[in-house]
């Protein structure tokens, strides 16, 4: 994967894409076609490659199909390779993951992940859903039945994320599942050490969605986090920003180290 990452930024019109979506995040075909001075077709094959590296990751909505970056690739570049590099070479690809994993601009506020994992989709699934495994990799665990409609209730500790709205959206196994994001409550508040302003803030704000779609490539499945529902000046959306990518990183390292039985 890392050499399909560097082949796919060795071109500066993959890289004006990255830096368009960069700028706008969640644009179609069309509207990058429209950016650049380039044919649809070339376009299309461009973003193929910048997908095939997991640069990008799509997501459909309705009939269009939405293009957003993924930082996965360039944080496991960083972490595992970016002391052997130059300086020179070394900055260009810090400068890459702070633009990777800026915020959002106004005109889309979802938040969107794609990581592969080595496993199987059962097992995926078997950690995503079950709080023997969540509580090992995320030190959190749900109680509920995983019927759509159906109450989702958070447990961290002895803290427990619970209220109206906090259901189970849709439950399809191995392949896809979403839930409302849960209620930032004093007791969860205490326990992450949020302070009262932010708390102030969060608590307010709309319950958001989180939705994994899971897909097998080869020995592999391809997890897309999407998180959506966000308001403009969300301050949970800035503090999903980190926190998923960890998450995911654990959950990577839990099944392909420890794989679910």
């Amino acid at each position: 994967m890392d050499d399909e990452v560097f082949r796919a930024l060795a071109d500066p019109s993959r890289r004006q894409l990255l830096d368009m979506l960069n700028a706008r995040n969640g644009q179609t075909l069309r509207e990058l076609c429209a950016g650049l001075d380039m044919a649809r077709q070339s376009v299309s094959k461009h973003l193929t490659i910048l997908e095939t590296a997991n640069l990008v990751t799509t997501v459909w909505r309705g009939r269009e199909k939405l293009h957003y970056l993924n930082a996965e690739p360039i944080n496991a570049i960083a972490d595992r390779w970016i002391t052997q590099y130059d300086r020179r070479r070394a900055q260009m690809f810090a400068d890459l993951k702070t633009a990777l994993e800026a915020e959002p601009t106004m005109s889309d506020n979802d938040f969107v992940y794609t990581t592969y994992i080595k496993t199987t989709p059962e097992r995926l699934w078997q950690a995503l859903t079950e709080p023997k495994f969540t509580e090992q990799y995320w030190n959190l665990s749900h109680e509920t039945d995983w019927k759509p409609g159906s109450e989702i209730v958070w447990h961290m500790g002895e803290v427990t994320m619970a209220g109206p709205g906090q259901v189970v959206v849709e439950h399809t196994p191995y392949t896809r599942l979403s839930y409302a994001w849960h209620h930032i409550t004093p007791e969860f508040a205490k326990a992450v050490d949020l302070s009262d302003d932010v708390y102030e803030k969060t608590s307010r704000e709309p319950l958001s969605t989180a939705t994994f779609e899971l897909e097998p490539v080869d020995d592999k499945v391809k997890l897309t986090v999407i998180h959506s529902g966000f308001e403009p000046d969300s301050v949970l959306r800035t503090m999903i920003q980190d926190g998923w990518p960890a998450v995911l990183a654990d959950l990577k390292s839990f099944l392909e180290l420890s794989p679910v039985h």
